[in-house]
This record gives C-alpha cells, structure tokens and sequence, in this order.
C-alpha cells in the first residue's frame, strides 16, 4: 500500500514538472502556432492568382445555380398553375367545341392545337382514326416543345454539380504545391508557411462544395417538378383527345369547322 501511495505521488509531480515547462515547440517562436491574421478574407487576397480564380469562378458558379433557382421556381409556379386550370376545365366539358367558345380556353396551346388540326382534316373526318392519330403528333410536338423550354438553364445545374468538386480539387493541388515550395525556398517547416498555401487549399475545396451540392439539389428538385409539369401536360392532352373522339363519334362536322 505505502509503495502503491509513492507512485501516485511521483506520477502527480512529473504531471506538475510536464506543465510547468514549456515544450521546445512552443519555446520557439513562430513553431507550431498558426498566423494570428490568417481569416477568410486574408486567404482570398493573399491566395495566388490561379487560386483567386478559381474561387471568383466558384462563387460565380454559386451565383448561377441560386439566379436559375428563383428564375425556375417563377417559371414552373406559374405555367403549372395555368396548365392545372386548363386541365380543370377541359375535364367539365362535353364537346371540344364548347373549349373554342370558352375565351378561357379558347387561346389555351393545346386546345389551339386541336382546333386548328381539326380545321386542316375538315375534308378528311371521315377517317377518325387518322385525325386522332395528327391531334395526338400535335401533341406530342407540344409536350416536347414544353419539356425543352422548362428544362433550359437547368442543365447548366447539372454541369455546376458535376464540375465543380473538381474545379475546387485543382485549387486545392494548386495551393498545397505553393505550400511545399514556400517549405523548399524557406528551408523550414514553421506552420507560419505551410499554413496559409494549405489554407488556400482547403478554402478553394470547401468553394467547390458550396457550389456542387446546392446545384446538385436544386437539379434534383426541379427535374421531379419538371416531370411532375409533363405529366400534368399529358393529363389535358389526354382529356382533349376525348373531346375530339367524343366530336368525331358524333359527326359534329359544324362544332370541328367552327
């Protein structure tokens, strides 16, 4: 026991010795103690040139991603708000003509389309499934038409989030070599120079994220609302189609040419 109490007593006096004297590291100045100015803003503008340009082109890219996202969500609020009040509508009716003299309807894309290709088969009704079959391209070219222009400028998400990781990785490379010729033309490993290249490095690899990981989402986000857009598209294309067979099982040859 008392053998067991001394070695207690000599482990808390080479604790108390340990703190008492300061370690050689830090008896040297400037050794393992990080620069006191060393801030973001110090980085960017101390960062070479080839580093600053790629953290202006990243917050650039950022800039693109957040402009396209508000752009998009104005865009899809209001062409899905408009499509589902056409859909509405369509579904309440019994003729297409009925959609021609609703002025609601009447300027509506897809209802236009129907008209007019009824129009040009005035001399051709009797073969039902052949205006269907041209109602339905008509369509078709319509969806299309609508897909490409919802999805312009999204694209450019998905190339931010695909490059950008990697734009951010060079910037990265680029300052930790800085770092190791500031310790080669130096001669020294002091944390005062290695630490602001490794800095740079890791600043340009947390830029590429920012701008990598909202653009990935945000593409993410407005592919299932663009989906979502198309279907509802498809939906109205579908309940006009109906009108159009219901018109043409009824002979209604004065509703197609009105």
């Amino acid at each position: 026991m008392v053998f067991r109490l001394q070695g207690w007593v000599r482990a808390v006096a080479g604790l108390a010795a340990g703190f008492g004297a300061p370690s050689a590291a830090f008896a040297q100045p400037g050794i393992g103690l990080a620069p006191a100015h060393l801030s973001v803003s110090n980085m960017v503008l101390q960062a070479d040139w080839v580093v600053k340009l790629v953290m202006i082109g990243l917050l650039l890219a950022s800039l693109a991603t957040w402009t396209v996202f508000v752009a998009k969500v104005l865009e899809l609020r209001k062409a899905t708000a408009a499509e589902r009040a056409v859909h509405d509508n369509v579904r309440m009716l019994r003729s297409l003509g009925d959609a021609g003299r609703n002025p609601a309807l009447a300027n509506a894309p897809l209802v236009s389309e129907a008209l007019a290709e009824l129009k040009l088969s005035a001399d051709a009704l009797d073969d039902a499934e052949g205006v269907k079959e041209r109602v339905v391209s008509r369509f078709q070219r319509h969806e299309a038409a609508t897909a490409r222009q919802l999805t312009r400028g999204v694209n450019l998400l998905a190339t931010i989030g695909a490059t950008a990781p990697f734009v951010g990785l060079f910037g990265t490379v680029w300052g930790i070599m800085n770092s190791f010729i500031g310790i080669a033309e130096q001669q020294t490993t002091n944390l005062a120079v290695v630490a602001p290249g490794i800095a740079e490095a890791l600043l340009a690899t947390a830029l590429g994220l920012v701008a990598a990981i909202p653009s990935v989402v945000i593409y993410n986000h407005f592919s299932r609302q663009i989906a979502a857009h198309r279907a509802l598209v498809s939906d109205t294309a579908a309940a006009i189609l109906r009108l159009v067979s219901r018109d043409l099982s009824r002979g209604a040859i004065a509703l197609a040419k009105a």
